[in-house]
């Protein structure tokens, strides 16, 4: 089972589940409503965020939660033959963890408050909005220097070993919303080439629309839908906020 919604953070583990061939049933979580900081989700994940899963595919149950902590579990017990990730402990393995864990605690944060600050804050403050665009494009430079090295050593397109793994996935699930933030990747030439290759992949052509269709970018080719893309999601994160600060005081 798969606790989750349409955020970059859900939609990697969605696009893990359907690389892998997986069969799985989705519990969709309504994060609108605060669901995920209702007491039976904390149980999954104290943190009370998405995405989460629950195992029973061995008799007891296993949560995990987190996005690469979820990428990296489904990996080690059902990508045997390493299909998007590398035999644990070789050097490629450490390498493809640490560019999962770069794009955790980098691209995911920055981005994410780039979002909150461009999009969402009722009060546009320009240092706030300069701050996290830039270092989300400071952080894009990274990729695509990293996609350049690769090139340049005869690895092709890919973060890590030569070949499509996890680590691109967990990349790609924020560098697919760039748009939303306020930054282009179109200047990233090598990540915007790395950015459409990933998207007509099947598997994340159908993980992005789980649990419900992804309309981000849809919503982006008019003034008005972007607009009313906005609004609605505005109101859920300040008033999840608001909950926060008064739980919180």
């Amino acid at each position: 089972m798969t606790y989750t919604a349409g955020t970059p953070n859900g939609q990697k583990v969605n696009c893990t589940l359907e690389e892998l061939g997986l069969k799985y049933n989705v519990h969709k979580i309504d994060i609108a409503k605060n669901v995920q900081k209702e007491d039976w989700f904390l149980k999954i994940n104290p943190n009370g965020r998405i995405p989460a899963i629950v195992d029973k595919t061995s008799g007891t149950p296993v949560r995990v939660f987190e996005g690469a902590s979820i990428q990296l579990y489904l990996c080690a017990k059902y990508d045997k033959d390493h299909r998007i990730s590398f035999p644990y402990d070789s050097d490629e393995y450490w390498e493809m963890v640490s560019w999962l864990v770069w794009m955790q605690s980098g691209i995911g944060p920055m981005q994410g408050q780039a979002n909150h600050f461009y999009r969402y804050a009722p009060t546009k403050i320009d240092y706030a909005i300069n701050r996290y665009q830039t270092e989300t494009k400071r952080l894009y430079q990274v990729l695509e220097d990293r996609l350049a090295e690769q090139e340049a050593a005869g690895k092709g397109l890919w973060l890590v070993g030569g070949k499509y793994t996890i680590a691109d996935l967990c990349c790609f699930s924020w560098v697919n919303w760039a748009e939303w933030a306020g930054v282009e990747t179109k200047p990233f030439a090598r990540v915007q080439t790395w950015l459409e290759t990933i998207q007509k992949r099947p598997a994340v052509e159908k993980g992005v629309n789980v649990p419900e269709k992804f309309e981000m970018k849809e919503a982006m080719k008019t003034k008005e839908g972007e607009e009313e893309y906005a609004k609605h999601h505005s109101n859920w994160v300040m008033q999840g906020m608001e909950d926060d600060s008064e739980k919180h005081k």
